[in-house]
């Protein structure tokens, strides 16, 4: 059955279509494991279709996603923190092999509260104030974790040789 149920003037599958490379984006850069970012993928549009609010615009909806998509996967680590041993977690991890030319390999390799405001400004184009919205952080606290991630990111970028 399909449904008439409209999401920014978009039906749920051409919200799919137009999103859903963020959403995965989002999930993968969090928890650094294909198979764990596609529980929290499908958990966020099973949202959106179930429980979603009136939108605004695409920006809001776009915005709304990734919130719903950090905070899915920020309960998918809380939940599963203690049932799977760090080492089995790393190996089942996924090797991502990216072209050096794109930023997202060094993102991997930043501390997590960094990569999320990164991913955002850098891949995503996010503004400052808007990272700040979709993180529920204080603008300031946006700068400061961006600034410390431009650094870790300098030495990820200057510190590694012959690769």
């Amino acid at each position: 059955m399909k449904s008439d149920k409209r999401f920014a003037g978009l039906t749920f599958e051409q919200a799919l279509r137009r999103y859903a490379d963020v959403v995965t984006g989002v999930c993968v850069m969090r928890l650094q494991n294909a198979a764990d970012a596609e529980d929290c993928f499908q958990n966020t549009f099973a949202k959106l279709y179930f429980r979603s609010p009136d939108f605004e615009s695409e920006d809001h909806l776009k915005a709304w996603l990734i919130r719903v998509a950090v905070h899915e996967c920020a309960d998918y680590m809380r939940k599963n923190r203690r049932v799977v041993p760090a080492e089995i977690h790393r190996e089942a991890s996924v090797d991502f092999d990216f072209d050096r030319s794109d930023m997202t390999w060094a993102l991997f390799k930043t501390p997590p509260k960094y990569r999320d405001v990164l991913y955002l400004h850098y891949c995503l184009g996010y503004k400052i104030s808007e990272i700040s919205e979709i993180l529920h952080k204080k603008e300031n606290t946006v700068k400061s974790l961006l600034r410390r991630g431009r650094e870790i990111l300098k030495s990820i970028y200057g510190g590694e040789t012959g690769e």
